[in-house]
Formats: C-alpha cells, structure tokens, sequence
C-alpha cells in the first residue's frame, strides 16, 4: 500500500481542470482515488471518462461509482425508461460528446444507447465493477456517504452509497473512520451557496467544491491518520494549495 492517498473531488467533465489537477499528483508514493461523477455536464464528459478509465487499467487508481455513473449506466440497461431523468441531470453532454451534437432531434433513446453500446463496447463492463466504497488507514471514501443510522455503516444500500444527502449530513458519525465524500457541493454545505472549501465537521469531509457550476476541484492529500494538503483550482485556473 503506497504511504500517501490523493483524492479528487467531483469533476463533472471539467477535463482542463482535471488534467491540471493531475499535474500535483505524484503516482510514485501516492495512491490516485477519484470520487465519482466524472461526466455529466461540464467541457467534456467522454474524454474525462476514458481518462478515468485509461488511471484506473494503468495505474490502478480508484474510481468510485458516483449517482452519475449509475444514470449512465441505468441509461444504458433500459434507454427508454431513464433516458429523460438521465438528459435532466446532465447527461444529453455526456452522450453528445461521446457520440455527436444533436443526437436528441435525431434518434430515439434506445437508438442512441445502441450506438453508445457498439461504439464504446468497454464502457459498460468497467463502469458496473466500480466499488462504492475505499477504505484506506482511518479513513472512508464514498461518493455521497453512508447510512449512519445503521449499527454498521456497511449495511447501507447501494442506492445510499451514491445518492444520500442530508440524512448523512446531519447524523452523528460514529463509525470511528473519517469519511471522505463528494456528491454535495460545499456551498450547499456550508449554506451559503458560496464557499468552496472542503466542508469538515464530525469526522466527515466534503471535497465537492463545485467545479462545474463556477466553484473549485480539489485534491486532497491524506497519510494513514490525517489529512496533509488540500489543493484547490477554481475555473480561472488559479491554484490554492493548503498544506494543513
């Protein structure tokens, strides 16, 4: 196991900023974790996927399954039935991008799922064996959080893992692990639709800062017991890094 754990917030097809962010990655000591919802929305979903998907087969990064890659993947297993809750949440860019601008006055949704299945045969497979959660030291990574009214956090259902919001927010953690989530902008954390810093309170930490809407990407270094650096880059390309 590597000393260090480097984890990045959601990125929501921001791709400048993901491989910008990659940039403060350093492979040799530290463990690569990515947070869940690569695509939907943002510059460029499909090359933030496959980038995700090229960390994960050659670098062994962990790529934990955001709500995102549920849609994208639901969308595919029945185009009819999730084609519109899909397009709703940001998922008409994921599929423009990978296919062509224009798809939805064109084909029908099972037509496009057709095309996205023969054109991209790998994508389905690698996105259902994505964990929905991380342990690592004192600490647990899950993209939206856990059920903490369960006696073990472990029993929380797979639809909690990637969609739970403020049942988890407000619970008291007692767990005894440190939980490390996204899903949740921190502006909405913190209440004032503004903050972009990592929400912490009661052993939990929020690293979605809400690239894709104007906000910042974070990556978060951590050793086995503590949190080490936080580097922040907003959608201007600055560049804060916080070593706590």
């Amino acid at each position: 196991m590597k000393k260090e754990l480097f984890a990045v917030g959601d990125v929501h097809g921001q791709i400048s900023l993901f491989k910008k962010m990659l940039t403060n990655w350093n492979e040799d000591i530290q463990q690569l974790l990515l947070i869940g919802d690569l695509g939907d929305r943002g510059e460029n979903p499909k090359e933030c996927l496959l980038l995700a998907k090229t960390l994960v087969e050659e670098k062994g990064a962990i790529y934990l399954k955001g709500n995102h890659e549920e849609m994208l993947l639901n969308f595919m297993n029945d185009p009819e039935r999730n084609y519109e809750l899909y397009c709703l949440n940001g998922g008409m860019k994921t599929l423009e991008t990978f296919l062509h601008p224009g798809l939805d006055a064109e084909y029908s949704p099972t037509e496009i799922g057709m095309f996205l299945a023969s054109r991209y045969p790998a994508l389905k497979p690698f996105l259902e064996t994505l964990p929905l959660y991380y342990e690592w030291g004192d600490f647990l990574f899950v993209h939206a959080g856990v059920d903490l009214s369960k006696r073990d956090w472990r029993q929380t259902s797979d639809e909690d893992y990637v969609w739970i919001r403020d049942s988890f927010h407000k619970e008291k953690n007692n767990t005894g692990k440190i939980i490390v989530f996204g899903h949740t902008i921190t502006p909405a954390l913190y209440g004032d639709n503004h903050t972009t810093d990592l929400w912490i309170k009661d052993n939990k930490i929020g690293i979605d800062g809400g690239a894709v809407y104007g906000g910042a990407l974070h990556g978060v270094l951590f050793n086995e017991t503590k949190l080490v650096k936080d580097i922040k880059i907003d959608n201007t390309g600055y560049v804060w890094d916080g070593r706590v």
